[in-house]
């Protein structure tokens, strides 16, 4: 456990979040099915999501030297090992989902694994669309363990329901352009977390692939991926944590890493927090968020397309001067925790005031408290709660250990500002 200390002042400091985990995830699968050749990744996330992404690919026979910064990654052109048991993608989703579809261009069997929360993650519609390229797959009840019999990824048409995760149809679009023929993707929907599409296919073409977007199809050429140097971004999802450090306490945080160009879709809190009070501005790489001087204003958001983001405007709703609603949170009950519920327990247990209804989490300030915090093994919870110890005594955060899973880091940046 960590006792969280108060601040006493606003903050004030200049953070470089750790590398986006979304965009490393991406860049390690389309540099190992890149032709042959290293590609070279610069600032990548050093955390337990990519050490399982690596490792999985490391079982797929795809060489990766991370031991400095650059990572370097040797390019198969899709030509991969069976691995020679399951592959365990820990409790990292992006790495179970993507894997599955990578298995597809392995000439035999594979079995991709996880915790077991991960089986409690759906990858169904995922193995449904694999099948419509040729690809034999299956999950008991739609949940990992997932077998798949690869090396027949022939191209083609295919629909991906999108209701539930953008991770299925992400994971199809990396591993289109290695396919026999012409993949012609459609997404069934309501698609939630439509942004993060837009990242894979930045990443794809950064690679060199050949991807057409025309509304809710995708079009990927048969083209494979050309070896590379790729920056990763700074994490959006990770920056909203100071940014909401600032907010809560009248403070000044400057974060670095994230181009003014940068499309994650986590950015839409800084608009969140401009309509809370806090001023926001952008120049050159850098981002500062200032908080206003009292409350915070309350607010009725939809934030469908930024669900990680959701936590720490959570934390940042028990701030402001009447109660908040967050809407479109359903995918929050589909993550390392269900999220919704966590978050009404926690929220309550710190003294504010916290309701869920359907997919909106309405939130209260409430007369806050000490509490012990739980986390859920899940590393949002815990940076997110952790910001109430800023302002609030008495906050301790159980299992603090597991922010490891995207930014280690986490505790100490928190020391510095």
């Amino acid at each position: 456990m960590l006792a969280v200390s108060p601040l006493g002042r606003p903050v004030q400091g200049t953070v470089r979040p750790p590398g986006s985990k979304s965009i490393t995830n991406r860049a390690l699968v389309a540099a190992a099915l890149a032709d042959p050749g290293a590609s070279r990744i610069h600032d990548p996330l050093l955390a337990d999501d990519t050490v399982a992404m690596r490792n999985a690919l490391r079982a797929f026979g795809v060489v990766i030297d991370d031991v400095d910064d650059p990572w370097l990654v040797l390019g198969t052109g899709g030509a991969l090992d069976v691995p020679a048991g399951v592959v365990d993608a820990g409790a990292s989703g992006t790495t179970a989902r993507f894997v599955t579809a990578v298995a597809a261009l392995a000439g035999g069997e594979s079995v991709i694994d996880g915790t077991e929360r991960m089986r409690h993650r759906p990858i169904g519609p995922l193995v449904d669309a694999l099948g419509m390229l040729g690809v034999r797959a299956t999950a008991r009840g739609g949940f990992p363990p997932v077998t798949v019999t690869g090396g027949t990824l022939e191209g083609g048409k295919t629909v991906v329901d999108s209701r539930s995760s953008s991770q299925f149809a992400s994971a199809l679009l990396l591993v289109a352009p290695m396919a026999d023929g012409e993949v012609e993707l459609e997404l069934m929907g309501p698609v939630v977390s439509r942004p993060y599409l837009a990242g894979t296919v930045q990443v794809m073409r950064a690679f060199g692939a050949a991807v057409s977007v025309e509304g809710d199809r995708y079009t990927v050429a048969p083209a494979g991926y050309r070896k590379t140097n790729f920056d990763v971004e700074a994490d959006a999802s990770a920056a909203v944590y100071p940014a909401v450090a600032a907010a809560i306490t009248g403070g000044s945080v400057v974060i670095q890493g994230i181009p003014d160009t940068s499309i994650q879709p986590d950015l839409e809190v800084l608009h969140i927090l401009e309509k809370m009070g806090c001023i926001v501005s952008r120049r050159d790489g850098e981002i500062e968020v200032t908080g206003p001087p009292g409350r915070l204003q309350a607010i009725d958001e939809d934030l469908s397309g930024a669900p990680d983001g959701a936590m720490a405007v959570a934390v940042a709703a028990l701030f402001a001067d009447s109660p908040s609603r967050l809407r479109g949170l359903s995918t929050l009950r589909l993550k390392e925790t269900d999220r919704l519920a966590a978050l009404e327990t926690e929220l309550g247990r710190v003294g504010g005031e916290a309701r869920v209804d359907g997919e909106i989490l309405e939130v209260g300030p409430g007369r806050l408290r000490p509490a012990e915090v739980e986390t859920y093994d899940d590393h949002r919870m815990a940076m997110a709660m952790a910001l109430v110890g800023l302002v609030e005594p008495g906050i301790v955060i159980l299992d603090p250990g597991t922010v490891s899973k995207t930014w280690p880091g986490y505790f100490e940046m928190l020391s510095a500002l």
